[in-house]
Order: structure tokens, then C-alpha cells, then sequence
């Protein structure tokens, strides 16, 4: 039976830690693809063009945009961010599964336009725990990590918009519920009753 591709979703708030997830799991699942988003934002230390984001100019962005060449975009913090939309689709058209880390407002307009989308919600373990994360990065001025403190609070709320959740107390153990959250919904009747009815009237 041939089966489209998983769209699936990873967000949650700054420090939760998402993209630490997003590497150890990637790391023991090489059939899944992490899209590379594209930004205007410069390289943080360590980042690597082309595999940590796409870094663009405003003004490429931007016409990738009028050009409908995104899934999804955000702007945040003076920066766009966005999932380039053509190698994503054709990937899951040809059975694979996609995983997008990316921003809580960027979710909902996939949501929007993917209903059958898979979003997973990053929690932290606390506030106090999200805080000392930010604090660790050592990228932002304190009034910064005030703004993405009570930012995170607020996105928290979004939550009832995903279908799943992940405390991020241990990354180890995170990992493994992400491979337990895409085995489940691989066999959600929900997802491909049709495709299953037509494989089994072809058997006949």
C-alpha cells in the first residue's frame, strides 16, 4: 500500500527545546527529513549555512513570498523565518516523512492549510527551567529574555491547537516519544481508512 509522507510539526516556546529534540532524533531516524527553514537572521555561533537555516537576504525572502514559495513564515524579532514549500510537498508525495521545527504562529497557518498536519507542542519542565535556558545561550540582554519569557506564556496557551505533547525533561526520552508519536499516527485509521479500503479491493 503506497502512503503520502507525514507532515510533521515541532514547536513550542524559545528554551523549550526544540531543536535539541530535533537533532537527537534525527540522529537514530535517518528515513525522516528535517526541512531546512530559510531566515533573514544572521548565523548564530556554530550554525552551519544550508543545514542549520537558509540564509537569505530581506529581500530574497520577500519575493520568495509574493512567489507563494513557502509553507509557512514568521516574523519574529526583526527576522523572517520560513519553510520553503516545494522539496517539502514533493517529499511527501513520494512517501516520506517531513519534519519541520518551527515557530507557534508558523504551526497554525501549516494547520491551516495541512489539517492533516501532525504539531507537537514543546513544554519545558517549568518557567524557572525555560528561564535558564535562555539565560545559558547567553544571546539575549535581560530585557530580551523579560520579552521571551512572558512570550512564552502566552504561547503556551496554543497547546490545545496540537495533537500531541512533549515535556522536555530528559532529550533522550523526548526523542523516543517523537518515534512513538509517528509510529501511532502510521497506523491511525483516521489518516488512511481510504487508502486501505482501495489496497484491500485491489487484493481482491
Amino acid at each position: 500500500m503506497d502512503r503520502k509522507g507525514l507532515l510533521l510539526v515541532l514547536s513550542g516556546p524559545s528554551g523549550a527545546g526544540k531543536g535539541t529534540i530535533c537533532d537527537k532524533f534525527m540522529q537514530n531516524n535517518k528515513d525522516v527529513l528535517l526541512s531546512v527553514s530559510s531566515t533573514t537572521r544572521k548565523p548564530r555561533e556554530g550554525e552551519i549555512a544550508g543545514v542549520s537555516y537558509n540564509y537569505i537576504t530581506k529581500d530574497e525572502f520577500e519575493t520568495q513570498l509574493k512567489n507563494d514559495g513557502f509553507l509557512e513564515h514568521v516574523h519574529v524579532f526583526e527576522n523572517y523565518y520560513g519553510t520553503p514549500r516545494q522539496s517539502v510537498m514533493d517529499n511527501i508525495e513520494q512517501g516520506t516523512d517531513v519534519l519541520l521545527e518551527i515557530e507557534i504562529v508558523g504551526a497554525m497557518q501549516i494547520k491551516k492549510r495541512f489539517p492533516e498536519a501532525v504539531l507537537i507542542f514543546v513544554l519545558p519542565p517549568s518557567i524557572e527551567e525555560l528561564e535558564s535556558r535562555i539565560h545559558k545561550r547567553g544571546t539575549e540582554t535581560q530585557s530580551q529574555i523579560k520579552l521571551r519569557l512572558e512570550r512564552a506564556l502566552k504561547e503556551m496557551k496554543e497547546i490545545n491547537e496540537y495533537s500531541y505533547f512533549i515535556i522536555n525533561k530528559d532529550v533522550d526520552e523526548s526523542a523516543d516519544y517523537m518515534k512513538c508519536i509517528i509510529k501511532a499516527e502510521k497506523s491511525s485509521v483516521r489518516r488512511y481508512s481510504e487508502e486501505l479500503l482501495d489496497f484491500y479491493k485491489e487484493e481482491k
